[in-house]
């Protein structure tokens, strides 16, 4: 059977929007043009989503490799087209791996794990967004 997620979003106040799961975890939400800059905006979320998803999956294989990983820094920096609804028409994700005898190896066959196995974002987003990626391991790549 399909899993289904469910969330909602109430407006606040403005173009503040408060997001919540089915736990009751919360997301502010806002407009960077009409907001008050309560939170990031949407297509700021999706890139934060990328990011979250494709690093927790990275973390994840890194630890089951045995690389000693003691942090992850993922930015995600998106380029939208010129005309509405001004979608993402590429993506750069940039990791920035922390730690002791992590190999560039170890680093791509994550990455590279994330993107065409296991993260349903980048799964989703490929399909009309190009997306690249790059590293650095203790600040050298």
């Amino acid at each position: 059977m399909a899993e289904e997620i469910r969330v909602a979003v109430d407006l606040a106040e403005g173009m503040h929007f408060i997001g919540r799961n089915e736990a009751g975890l919360q997301v502010d939400l806002d407009s960077p043009a009409e907001g008050g800059g309560a939170g990031p905006s949407p297509m700021a979320l999706v890139l934060m989503s990328l990011a979250g998803c494709s690093g927790m999956d990275v973390a994840s294989i890194m630890r089951k490799k045995r690389q000693e990983l003691k942090g992850l820094t993922v930015i995600a920096r998106g380029t939208r087209g010129e005309e509405y609804p001004k979608p993402y028409t590429a993506i750069q994700l940039e990791y920035q791996f922390t730690g002791t005898n992590i190999t560039p190896e170890a680093c791509v066959r994550a990455i590279e794990l994330s993107r065409d196995r296991y993260c349903p974002v980048w799964a989703m987003l490929r399909a009309t967004v190009a997306i690249s990626y790059s590293y650095t391991i203790n600040g050298v790549g």
